[in-house]
């Protein structure tokens, strides 16, 4: 429980787990409460990938202004942990259930569920469709990123009549979605597959507004289980579609800096040399995230994502960066982000990216001021993942075949690295499913026997 009560806002860089205040009340929308901090608001920010050293070592250097006077009114958590695994979808969850993949089920964006079956077609990325039959649980890998979207080369996701910067969970195609047999095969949308309530169910079902702003359609699970095929517990949720072709954003510009006062036009494609994806490039990605920016702009406002349509100002509400996050691991033209030391200095390409960053939460608070909001928001500032290690000599990359290649005869069929299938999740870590899960020990013994002493 966050008690204090004279902060107009609370700081944590890396995950934070958090919950509803006790005494809940919409009250003076205005916030305009004299003497006394009252939250009727909360403007929940993930920053993916930044750590607690990152905003140590920008306010240090001046370089994140305004994440540095947020925390002179607020509480830093320096010693939260992230989910384990670690990614986005496992993160995203921790946050709004205050639970563990253990408990909410979402282990990875690509996982699997021994009780589930495949999907009527196949996904954009290679998930193969089968049979389903009422009452038969045969298992199947999990899929819940870009890969069931209508259309995944569009930033709208493929939705019907939709604006060329619009998305939202309307692009989900539950063809695409896995099944569930215990439910005559019903398709199992996102919001469904958590297993626990989020915190923007217990927001709404006391009567409050929710909106959301993420980089898939899928991520509509923060809503928590429905039993609809529509996120009930959002008002608004807005998801252009990150891994999307690059396109021009007409309207729409970066958040204003010292350098740049009005912002850098998003019109024309900035990096015009990267347009398969908007993680692709440091220039475009800070575009990509306007998009975000200016939802929650708009919600500040009292309006829906685009601003068209008037919906109150949420009590809870927020969105996730991806630019630090491509800050940290993208390698354009040569040009290398990440860090130079082991003592987390920012490479050039990786501090504009924080700079970026915080001139969007800027925007932010002072539209929270422009609204007679501030006093009554509640602000956290926290991150679903980190990127790690800071110290790239810790790095240490597999030689040879993978976990999944050694186990592959352990595996599902889905599974299978060396099949037709999707195959398994192996990022960081390898997240491997056996088939026979009675076979973990002899599968541990054939990776001890398969694993150079050096590794």
């Amino acid at each position: 429980m966050l008690q204090k009560r004279t902060a107009i806002a609370v700081l944590t860089i890396s995950l934070v787990l958090f919950h509803a205040p006790r005494a809940y009340s919409q009250g003076d929308t205005n916030g305009n409460n004299r003497g006394k901090f009252e939250v009727q608001h909360v403007l929940l920010i993930s920053i993916d990938g930044m750590h607690a050293l990152d905003f140590e070592n920008c306010a240090k250097i001046g370089t994140c202004p305004n994440l540095a006077g947020l925390a002179t009114h607020g509480v830093t958590y320096t010693r939260a942990s992230a989910a384990k695994p670690s990614d986005s979808f496992p993160g995203l969850m921790n946050i709004v259930t205050g639970g563990t993949p253990k408990t909410h089920g979402a282990y990875y964006d690509v996982a699997y569920d021994r009780t589930l079956a495949p999907p009527t077609i196949d996904t954009g990325n290679g998930l193969l469709h089968g049979p389903c039959t009422p009452g038969s649980f045969p298992g199947t890998s999990t899929e819940y990123e870009e890969g069931v979207d209508l259309d995944q080369t569009m930033l709208n996701g493929g939705i019907p009549g939709a604006s060329l910067t619009d998305g939202g969970y309307r692009a989900i195609d539950p063809m695409k979605l896995i099944r569930d047999p215990g439910r005559n095969c019903a398709p199992v949308y996102p919001w469904n597959f958590v297993r626990t309530n989020t915190i923007f169910g217990v927001i709404h079902a006391a009567g409050g507004r929710t909106a959301w702003s993420d980089k898939h359609p899928v991520y509509a699970s923060v809503s928590g289980p429905t039993g609809t095929v529509v996120p009930s517990n959002l008002d608004d949720y807005y998801s252009p579609e990150i891994n999307s072709a690059v396109v021009g954003l007409p309207g729409v510009a970066t958040p204003p800096t010292p350098n740049n006062p009005s912002g850098v036009s998003c019109a024309t494609v900035r990096d015009p040399a990267q347009l398969g994806s908007w993680t692709d490039s440091f220039a475009n990605i800070q575009c990509y995230d306007t998009l975000k920016v200016n939802a929650v702009l708009n919600w500040i406002r009292g309006n829906t994502h685009l601003g068209s349509t008037r919906l109150g100002v949420p009590n809870l509400f927020g969105m996730n960066f991806q630019a630090v996050s491509v800050g940290q691991k993208l390698i354009e033209d040569n040009v290398s982000g990440g860090y130079l030391d082991n003592t987390g200095t920012a490479s050039a390409a990786l501090g504009d990216e924080i700079k970026f960053v915080d001139a969007g939460i800027g925007q932010m608070v002072a539209e929270l001021k422009n609204q007679h909001l501030l006093n009554s928001t509640l602000i956290i500032v926290t991150a679903k993942h980190g990127q790690s290690p800071i110290d790239p000599h810790q790095v240490v990359k597999i030689k040879g075949n993978s976990p999944a290649h050694i186990l592959h005869s352990f595996l599902p069929a889905s599974e299978d690295p060396t099949g037709n299938d999707i195959g398994p999740t192996e990022d960081d870590i390898s997240l491997l499913w056996l088939a026979n899960s009675d076979l973990t020990a002899s599968a541990v013994a054939l990776l001890e026997a398969n694993t150079p002493a050096d590794e």
